[in-house]
């Protein structure tokens, strides 16, 4: 085991709420039932002594000292796997994440992990939580991520994400024609169907914020950018799908396939054969946990979300083409035509 030490101070408003359900809003990367084990062990000092309720009810501005206990990860076996590496330095390390890798060990997914990758590469994270891994992304969501490469940068690091500091940003492509831009507030839980999926649950959820602009409209289909506030499991994905814009190839939250009349029989194949969520991660911007400096990424969708907002935009050209009535005109542009001038045109 591996430990390290949060502080962390309890929000005014949050009177009369249970110690152990405040301290799951405060830190989302740890399951509740996790905390409560840490307040049940003696871990956790409120103003200096220590509380092991979890149902304690907290008054709001109490100052807590948790002693945070993590699996270390010399039980993991490195690979030899490619990193996409954005950025790296002493203290932290930017990586683009591929499709299909999956972050952590699991059930199902016991290697060929993000992690077995790390531990290759900077053999030194070891000696760090969770392979200094601060956050994560679906296995089939891509894009940028942080890593701590030392226990102070971990813990700079994970404070920022619970003040909300870092600043995530996705490109989405959803199912249906949103409007316009807005905002979804709604909490978020472990959903009482199904206990894999996530669910907005207005009793008992977590808090989880998502703002999203519209950036394109296709016929059937919006590409959008979303800042996540809040970092819940499968936030965007569950946020969108209950507005009813569920994301292009979701297998958990998606709708049915929705194909725009007359469209390409090749374009249909491509929308029906995209079975993973339009999702990336294609924007993080943090502060050094050294020189205190705001630094930001960028990084293009991959090839896949590419290739399909091309044919979208495609297919939008070709039925506006359709509507203007050129489709009664029979192109052929692989045929060389000699054009007719004045000069030509006799008197």
């Amino acid at each position: 085991m591996s430990e390290q030490v949060l502080h962390i101070s309890i929000p005014d408003g949050a009177i009369g709420q249970r110690l152990d359900a405040i301290l799951a809003q405060q830190l989302p990367d740890y399951s509740r039932s996790r905390i409560q084990s840490w307040i049940k062990d003696g871990l956790v000092e409120m103003d200096g002594v220590v509380c092991q309720k979890p149902r304690h009810a907290v008054l709001g501005g109490e100052k807590i000292k948790l002693i945070v206990l993590l699996e270390d990860s010399t039980q993991v076996e490195a690979q030899e796997i490619a990193l996409d590496i954005v950025y790296e330095d002493s203290a932290i390390l930017v990586l683009n994440k591929p499709v299909g890798l999956v972050v952590h060990p699991g059930a199902g997914n016991p290697d060929g992990t993000l992690m077995n990758a790390l531990l290759h590469y900077h053999p030194p994270l070891r000696e760090v939580p969770r392979a200094g891994i601060v956050h994560r992304l679906d296995k089939d969501t891509s894009g940028l991520m942080v890593v701590a490469k030392t226990v102070p940068a971990q813990t700079h690091l994970v404070e920022q994400l619970q003040r909300h500091a870092v600043e995530r940003i996705y490109d989405a492509v959803l199912v249906g024609n949103l409007k316009k831009g807005g905002t979804v507030d709604k909490p978020l839980g472990r959903s009482p169907q199904d206990r894999k999926k996530m669910a907005v649950r207005e009793v008992g959820g977590k808090p989880a914020v998502s703002h999203y602009r519209v950036l394109e409209h296709f016929r059937a289909h919006t590409r959008v950018r979303v800042k996540l506030e809040t970092g819940r499991t499968h936030q965007i994905r569950v946020h969108m799908a209950h507005l009813g814009y569920a994301l292009v190839g979701d297998p958990v939250y998606g709708s049915r396939f929705r194909i725009p009349k007359r469209m390409n029989a090749e374009f249909v194949a491509f929308l029906r054969a995209f079975q993973r969520q339009a999702l990336h991660a294609g924007a993080l911007s943090l502060t050094h946990p050294l020189s205190g400096k705001v630094m930001k990424w960028r990084a293009p969708m991959p090839d896949d979300m590419m290739e399909l907002v091309d044919i979208l935009r495609e297919d939008v050209e070709i039925f506006e083409e359709q509507q203007l009535g050129y489709d009664e005109f029979d192109y052929d542009y692989g045929v060389e035509v000699e054009w007719v001038t004045d000069d030509d045109i006799p008197d």
